[in-house]
């Protein structure tokens, strides 16, 4: 069964409201790995106290303020921005710059997700589509 003028008919439930979920669980993950490598920043680095430690706290406040804006249209591009922050961080701290790698790898991996299903909902082709 289509919609008016050929179109598919939308899902039963709105997809990209999960995924919204799982993208604000794995900005709280990254926060707490974050937080969690600021140990490593007082016994490697200069001490929590130095600049690395503030910004390292500075990233992860933006990475936690950001799960409160998801909905907004600019907030993955900024999300994308912060890991780069994270990478940048590779020459002073080897580890939080490792860690910038990581999720920017998920994070790549979800946005390829979601133009998927948002592809694949386009067609028609999601189960909460079919008759």
């Amino acid at each position: 069964m289509t919609g008016e003028a050929g179109t598919p008919p939308p899902p039963a439930t709105d997809p990209m409201k999960g995924f919204r979920g799982v993208m604000a669980g794995a900005l709280i993950l990254q926060a707490i790995v974050l937080g969690l490598a600021l140990l490593v920043v007082a016994d490697l680095g200069a001490g929590v106290t130095s600049w690395q430690g503030w910004s390292l706290m500075g990233v992860i406040a933006a990475l936690l303020a950001s799960c409160g804006v998801l909905r907004q249209r600019g907030t993955v591009p900024v999300v994308l921005l912060l890991q780069g922050a994270l990478i940048a961080f590779f020459g002073a701290l080897p580890a939080v710059g490792v860690v910038g790698v990581v999720f920017l790898g998920v994070w790549i991996y979800m946005l390829w997700l979601r133009r998927e299903v948002a592809r694949r909902m386009a067609e028609g082709r999601l189960p909460g589509q079919q008759a």
